[in-house]
């Protein structure tokens, strides 16, 4: 977490010279992240180095979402050519460890980012690429193509295929919403003394279905949600919503599809994480996301992915894949 070469005259040209440059985190993508201090004032540092990220997307989603009334990140200064972005400091208080200190209080820590769900649903998809069937499909496969090898498992992939084609129908909008993609207690701010929600890491948004941030948030791969606050939270977004109104259940088999699809993705991207990447904490992660997984494929409307599963995937090879591989 050393900055970065350019990071003192970004921060000199920008009237931040002499700042005190220190370490916040990284992340899972190759972006890392300071906090600049200096006379009393501070921002966060993104680097974004090119060519492995571009900070574009974040800057123009940022600015959506402030146009549309949401606390995302003030942009202060960027170098796009370096891939240095000055943003607005957000804190330290993330949803996060708010719920982990008073887990009583979990209900009503989750309720505004579910409420912030329902208004971002009222609103047109921003300027964002679609999340069509191409998408879903490519991201699906990362589980055949990481988690699968890594385990001992040869996939029949010509079935993988066909059980998600038989159930991504129900994971496409008629009426496509910014969808921000990771969307959880570890991307969500509790800003200044009313503590309202700040939103961060959202510049992979696309258009596509409404109950994907909700799986999201609610499938949490990062923390344990009991069912019984999934089950809530959803009532809560249902009722303040026209999905409370789904006689056909069109919403729900969405959810538990999308819950499907995504907790796939995120085994194989967890295990490339391990085994491309050097970052062995992810693996320890995937236990809990199959435990949201065989939720999801539970479900009637995902029966032939869950077929897919029970015929390739052993009971003894669903768990940690570094683990397992050892």
């Amino acid at each position: 977490m050393t900055p970065p070469p350019g990071a003192a005259a970004f921060l000199d040209a920008h009237g931040w010279g002499g700042a005190q440059i220190l370490p916040v985190a990284g992340d899972a993508s190759f972006r890392r992240y300071f906090r600049a201090i200096e006379a009393g004032r501070q921002a966060i540092l993104m680097d974004a180095p090119p060519p492995h990220e571009d900070p574009r997307p974040f800057i123009a989603i940022a600015r959506w979402l402030v146009d549309h009334g949401f606390a995302a990140p003030e942009i202060l200064a960027s170098d796009l050519d370096q891939g240095l972005v000055l943003l607005e400091d957000f804190g330290d208080d993330r949803l996060r460890e708010a719920v982990d200190a008073a887990p009583d209080d979990e209900l009503s820590l989750y309720a505004p980012a579910i409420d912030l769900l329902v208004r971002l649903r009222t609103h047109p998809a921003g300027p964002v690429p679609p999340y069509d069937r191409a998408v879903l499909k490519r991201e699906a496969a990362l589980f055949v193509e990481w988690y699968c090898p890594a385990v001992g498992i040869e996939p029949d992939l010509a079935g993988w295929d066909a059980a998600w084609d038989a159930v991504f129908d129900h994971a496409i909008a008629l009426a496509p919403v910014t969808v921000l993609r990771d969307y959880h207690a570890e991307n969500l701010m509790l800003v200044g003394s009313e503590r309202s929600l700040g939103l961060l890491d959202f510049q992979d948004a696309l258009a596509g279905h409404p109950a994907y941030d909700l799986v999201s948030l609610l499938q949490d791969a990062r923390r344990d949600v009991d069912p019984a606050v999934e089950a809530a939270m959803l009532a809560r977004y249902r009722t303040a919503s026209d999905a409370v109104a789904d006689a056909g259940n069109d919403f729900m088999n969405a959810y538990h599809v999308l819950g499907a699809q995504r907790n796939a993705k995120i085994l194989g991207i967890f295990t490339r994480l391990w085994q491309r990447d050097g970052k062995p904490h992810y693996p320890t992660m995937c236990p809990r996301v199959w435990r949201y997984l065989e939720r999801d494929l539970a479900q009637p409307v995902l029966a032939p992915v869950a077929a897919w599963f029970a015929a390739n995937v052993p009971a003894d090879r669903r768990g940690d894949p570094l683990a397992i591989a050892a």
